[in-house]
């Protein structure tokens, strides 16, 4: 898909952009006061109005700070233009993307190996006692390796330009080979093999559906919008981001983090492994947050849609010439 030279300055959109950049506040404040509920044990915001104590007007004063300053932002840039905001909101979703993707190759590839010579009593040769009875608790692995290498893969997303999920696939592929020549060859076989393959197929599919949203790869069943103008097109995404695709990634985040025992906390707060205990990987816990991560970024790159769909609409220069689709 070509990516036009846009310009920064542009008509004003003040009700699009405030809409746009609030979502983003609110999303931020979400997560900021979910780490608060879940961590510190505070009551939620909206027990501010019910008399829930300081924990409560805290968690309140962040997302009305938030979105103070969402619409500050917008009303000091009147004429910044709708494009180049969902060009910004775009990059900024790749980079997160990049990141995470980085994350499960590094992890994977870790997490694999220490299973494996956890499984092979391996561990013993490198490692001292206490280290070896270390590796075979998920809290310790979660903190001492995993935690350390995601943050690296954020570093790392900074230096790099490829959003690395063709080379996942790739060793997705690889890694289903090898147990098939492992399985009926050597006669070979363990959990971990079978873990790694889900993690990274789950990674592949959640990770790269905000991509694909921007590229237009998403199956669109439809009868009229193949025929419609640039115009009639961008009234329809900006609609059907707003009822469809904001409100579907919204029910996602708060049923999924919704409060300490939610399918998606309790999980990453506990470090959740399979049932398969010490022969397995300790990465269970992280393909829960796999479905936040989804909602998150695909969030995000509707708001970015959202801000192209009304330029669209308003027949602003710049937009995305993207190839045919079949439908």
């Amino acid at each position: 898909m070509s990516l036009p030279e846009i310009s920064r300055e542009g008509d004003p959109a003040l009700v699009t952009r405030i809409f746009g950049w609030g979502t983003l506040a609110c999303l931020v404040a979400f997560m900021i006061n979910n780490v608060l509920t879940v961590r510190w044990d505070y009551p939620g915001a909206m027990k501010a109005l019910s008399g829930g104590g300081t924990g409560a007007v805290i968690q309140l004063t962040v997302y009305l700070v938030l979105i103070a300053v969402a619409v500050l932002f917008v009303l000091r840039t009147p004429y910044r233009a709708l494009r180049w905001d969902a060009r910004k909101i775009g990059a900024f979703n790749n980079y997160l993307i990049r990141a995470c993707f980085f994350s499960v190759l590094f992890v994977g590839i870790a997490d694999a190996a220490i299973a494996f010579m956890r499984v092979e009593k391996l561990l013993g040769y490198f490692l001292s006692d206490e280290l070896v009875r270390g590796m075979a608790r998920a809290q310790f692995v979660g903190t001492r390796v995993h935690i350390p290498l995601i943050a690296l893969s954020f570093i790392v997303a900074m230096f790099s330009r490829t959003l690395g999920f063709t080379w996942l696939a790739l060793l997705i592929v690889a890694a289903e080979l090898a147990i098939v020549l492992s399985r009926f060859i050597f006669s070979y076989e363990q959990a971990l093999m079978g873990d790694l393959v889900r993690y990274w197929y789950a990674a592949l599919f959640l990770f790269a559906s905000a991509y694909t949203l921007v590229e237009e790869g998403h199956v669109r069943v439809d009868v009229f919008y193949a025929g419609f103008g640039r115009s009639k097109k961008g009234f329809v995404n900006a609609v059907g981001t707003i009822l469809l695709g904001m409100t579907t990634a919204w029910v996602i985040i708060a049923i999924g983090f919704a409060g300490k025992q939610s399918i998606i906390n309790s999980p990453v707060a506990n470090f959740e492994v399979t049932q398969t205990g010490g022969t397995g990987m300790f990465i269970k816990y992280q393909m829960a947050a796999f479905i936040g991560i989804f909602a998150i970024t695909m969030l995000i790159q509707f708001v970015a849609y959202l801000f192209d769909a009304v330029a669209d609409r308003r027949g602003e220069p710049g937009g995305r010439e993207a190839a045919p689709v079949a439908h």
